[in-house]
């Protein structure tokens, strides 16, 4: 664990933040590179890639707030603290931003959702596991307790104080997990681009493979919050759900159209 790069005094250059900018500009330049590639306006396609990026930061810091509102209302100073400022937020938070902000984007500009969401899946695919690999140096995201070979165990008293990670306890690596998922993710979705496969397919598929993912791993993973309506399931579950029928509708479509032309051809 390495919840730090540097200190100065109260400041200090978090190992996450800096993990995350890395995926954020790791994940731009794979989605320009496809626009190109797809004879799409890479400027454009980059600036909606910033856009989204400022969507999603305000999104996952919202969806984090939410989350722990019993504890921001009681001290709602805490909202604009350096320590909410510095954590990492709710990833689904920011995917949802992200994709709202993303409509009116493409809107606005009369580009075509489908085309340029595949284009953003490997590089999003990408991002997030640089990000999760943030996530486990800074000591958030925690799993629940483990007895396997491959349990870690926190011992950095800092990370606890800016996190709460529990320390000398072996826990699942659920960072991991996600981050070698995604890392998986995205090899398997940026060789599929290279096959031009029907629009929309890419970008199905992530919101497939990855809620997927997230599902199972949840199972693993420490939570402070109630499940809602008293289910064994999480909110980040009952999330991975909505976008797992999401990704299914636009896979369903991509394959019906395929069929359609397929038949007209014939």
């Amino acid at each position: 664990m390495f919840p730090k790069i540097f200190s100065i005094g109260d400041f200090f250059l978090p190992t996450y933040g800096v993990l995350v900018t890395l995926g954020f500009l790791l994940g731009v330049w794979i989605t320009g590179k496809l626009a190109k590639q797809r004879a799409l306006d890479p400027q454009l396609v980059t600036d909606l890639g910033i856009y989204v990026a400022l969507a999603g930061l305000a999104g996952a810091k919202l969806l984090l707030i939410l989350y722990n509102l019993p504890d921001y209302l009681k001290n709602p100073s805490e909202i604009f603290s350096l320590t909410t400022l510095q954590a990492g937020g709710v990833f689904y938070g920011g995917l949802i931003a992200a994709l709202l902000t993303a409509i009116w984007y493409l809107r606005s500009r009369k580009l075509p959702f489908l085309p340029v969401a595949d284009c953003f899946a490997p590089g999003l695919a990408l991002g997030h596991a640089i990000g999760r690999l943030g996530c486990f140096a800074a000591g958030c995201c925690w799993g629940l307790a483990c007895d396997r070979p491959w349990a870690v165990t926190f011992t950095n008293h800092e990370a606890h104080r800016l996190v709460g990670v529990p320390l000398f306890q072996p826990l699942h690596p659920t960072q991991l997990y996600e981050a070698a998922a995604e890392f998986l993710i995205f090899a398997f979705l940026y060789r599929l681009a290279s096959q031009r496969p029907p629009t929309g397919r890419l970008i199905s598929l992530y919101l497939i493979l990855y809620p997927a993912v997230r599902f199972t791993v949840e199972f693993l993973r420490s939570h402070d919050q109630a499940n809602p309506f008293g289910w064994v399931l999480s909110t980040a579950q009952w999330t991975a759900l909505v976008l797992l029928a999401v990704g299914f509708h636009i896979h369903t479509r991509t394959v019906s159209h395929k069929s359609q032309n397929r038949t007209s051809v014939l």
